[in-house]
């Protein structure tokens, strides 16, 4: 009876030791599973990330490649490089302000910069017609242009100044009225001086630098022209002084077609951080001296 009663209880903690071990040999293959399955779900995400990252990626190569240029690759600007310190010549190379900031901004959307010269007069009809992709050339932003292009982000602000001789009877702007005044052709200067003393006074220039040859030989009184170029004109010619009251206050900016929108975005994007990390800044600075 003891034997049997033995062999029952044997038995018994056999099955509760069998039992024991199956439960624990469960719950390890249970966290092993659950760390596997951890895993999988880590590297899914992880997966998921890496599409959600080249997605991402590709949908911003869409949107910097999205516009269209004249030429594949190119960035062509038209200017005319007879304003400095905006456009000017050194040897057979455009330079100047509104150079470097094309070039800045060519860099930007990963194209390379050509600069055509022209007329100022042929500048808007250029990008108008699409021959060129913007124009940069000190050129001011007016209800009349704007009928015609679209215009970027404001990137510097420019003065219209008056320059007469050093022993002219001219003191301010108030004194031009009956005098004949030089200005380069279709400049906010001709535009400005046509609409407050009448066509029948102003002599209309290609040039800014025939104005002012012009106004040395005595066949105009006054010529009306941005200050930085007005300040180079004096600089590099006796006998011309410019007047201390300014004649108009206005911003500079690049023109473009009305047809390439998303080029124009991208201009404005590539300007906008141009001007938040101070290259815009640096580029005025080392074309322009504080006065």
């Amino acid at each position: 009876m003891k034997k049997k009663l033995a062999l029952v209880l044997a038995s018994l903690l056999c099955v509760s030791l069998f039992a024991g071990c199956g439960n624990s040999a469960t719950t390890e293959n249970t966290d092993a599973t659950g760390t596997e399955t951890t895993t999988e779900t880590e590297t899914t995400q992880d997966n998921e990330t890496e599409v959600d990252a080249e997605t991402e990626t590709e949908t911003s190569g869409e949107q910097a490649s999205d516009f269209t240029t004249v030429e594949d690759g190119v960035l062509i600007m038209a200017t005319n490089a007879y304003f400095p310190p905006y456009e000017y010549y050194e040897g057979d190379e455009i330079v100047g302000i509104d150079a470097e900031i094309a070039a800045a901004i060519a860099d930007k959307l990963g194209l390379t910069l050509e600069i055509q010269d022209m007329e100022f007069g042929a500048i808007l009809t250029a990008v108008q017609s699409g021959k060129v992709d913007i124009g940069l050339a000190g050129m001011t932003v007016t209800e009349e242009r704007l009928q015609t292009v679209n215009f970027s982000t404001s990137y510097a602000t420019g003065i219209q100044s008056i320059i007469v001789t050093e022993d002219s009877e001219i003191t301010s702007a108030d004194d031009l009225a009956g005098h004949m005044i030089g200005v380069q052709l279709s400049t906010t200067g001709d535009i400005y001086a046509v609409d407050d003393f009448g066509q029948e006074f102003v002599e209309e220039y290609n040039k800014g630098a025939d104005a002012v040859l012009a106004l040395m030989n005595g066949k105009v009184d006054a010529v009306i022209i941005d200050n930085q170029p007005a300040l180079s004109f004096v600089a590099a010619n006796e006998g011309l002084k410019i007047l201390d009251t300014e004649y108009v206050s206005e911003d500079y900016a690049a023109c473009v077609s009305k047809d390439n929108e998303a080029l124009l975005a991208a201009i404005n994007q590539a300007l906008d951080e141009l001007i938040a990390d101070g290259t815009i800044q640096a580029i005025l600075d080392k074309y322009i001296v504080a006065e």
